[in-house]
């Protein structure tokens, strides 16, 4: 129990930026507070987010504004049906001077990468994505760079807008630590969104955290207590959406296609620990693996024909298995 207390004093002490961030950004985001902790979750772990929503609901914004709070650098990246890998990861010049190939590197050489509708790109440039979301290295021609840590990836998505779209592969969309559906802001939310665009000067954010104190608490939240009946709950809901009738959910045999990965767990585990960290706790309770479970599942289960034919989506299977699996 000392060391738990100990844990605590230091989480309330390193967590302190996240306040200040989160103070920075009500300056320019109304609501969204789901969006804007899943976007610390990213940042305290180093796990990619796809945000998903309609245009127009600040997902561009939210990110813009999430990197102005802090010194490092940022890239945004418009996908286009006519992008071609090197627009990302850059390409080999020939140097007249030189007389040799010199390296010119992309935009992805940075801290926060901001891929705007992502499922714009062909899937040749969204695969150029792979090897640095996973491997943190980038391959031009016959050189591998490293890239600076802290990194993170935060792609956008139109779910609405089918022309000229590509769907992303199950290959990258299993990279992506959390996928975030936005919807709409209520109403009184919407109408300080419209005043706040009617005036002379829209608000900005200001830096408040530099780099080291993102990579220190990242390390902090590694050390967030998780007892083995969290880890067993976690593990139970992962392997229900493999082997729902092994937990009495034979109806949703006919509905699953493929269930979770075991990126699902180590995510769940790693999400759990930095929502934990948010609330200012050194230990996970089973409401912090709740309350991110469908941000990191919805994108790893797969539906059958039958179950898009009874409209079921991946919502209602996750809520269906939260309801049965036990809670320690």
């Amino acid at each position: 129990m000392m060391d738990i207390r100990e844990l605590n004093e230091r989480i309330q002490q390193e967590s302190s930026f996240v306040d200040a961030i989160k103070h920075e950004m009500a300056k320019v985001i109304v609501g969204q507070h789901t969006m804007i902790d899943r976007l610390l979750i990213g940042l305290l772990t180093g796990g990619h987010i796809l945000l998903e929503g309609v245009p127009g609901l600040a997902k561009t914004m939210a990110i813009k504004s999430l990197a102005n709070t802090i010194d490092a650098k940022f890239s945004r990246i418009q996908f286009t049906p006519d992008l071609l890998p090197a627009d990302l990861i850059g390409t080999l010049i020939y140097s007249q001077k030189n007389e040799a190939f010199v390296v010119r590197k992309g935009p992805i050489f940075a801290n926060f990468i901001l891929a705007d509708e992502i499922n714009r790109a062909p899937a040749k440039v969204q695969s150029a994505l792979l090897e640095s979301m996973q491997e943190r290295q980038v391959t031009i021609g016959e050189s591998t760079f490293k890239l600076h840590e802290p990194f993170l990836v935060l792609a956008t998505e139109n779910p609405i807008e089918q022309e000229g779209t590509y769907p992303l592969p199950e290959a990258q969309l299993d990279r992506f630590m959390l996928k975030v559906v936005i919807g709409y802001p209520d109403r009184e939310d919407e109408r300080s969104i419209m005043r706040r665009n009617l005036l002379h000067e829209f608000p900005s954010t200001s830096k408040v955290v530099d780099q080291q104190s993102i990579l220190t608490a990242r390390s902090v939240v590694k050390d967030v207590y998780i007892d083995e009946k969290i880890e067993n709950y976690i593990l139970d809901i992962v392997i229900a959406t493999r082997n729902p009738g092994q937990f009495k959910l034979r109806n949703l045999e006919g509905l699953i296609s493929h269930g979770g990965s075991p990126r699902a767990s180590i995510y769940m585990a790693m999400a759990s620990k930095a929502h934990a960290f948010i609330k200012r706790r050194g230990y996970v309770v089973p409401e912090d693996v709740r309350a991110i479970c469908a941000d990191v599942l919805r994108h790893r289960i797969g539906v059958t024909y039958e179950a898009e034919a009874e409209n079921i989506t991946t919502e209602h299977i996750i809520e269906q298995i939260l309801n049965t699996v036990e809670v320690p």
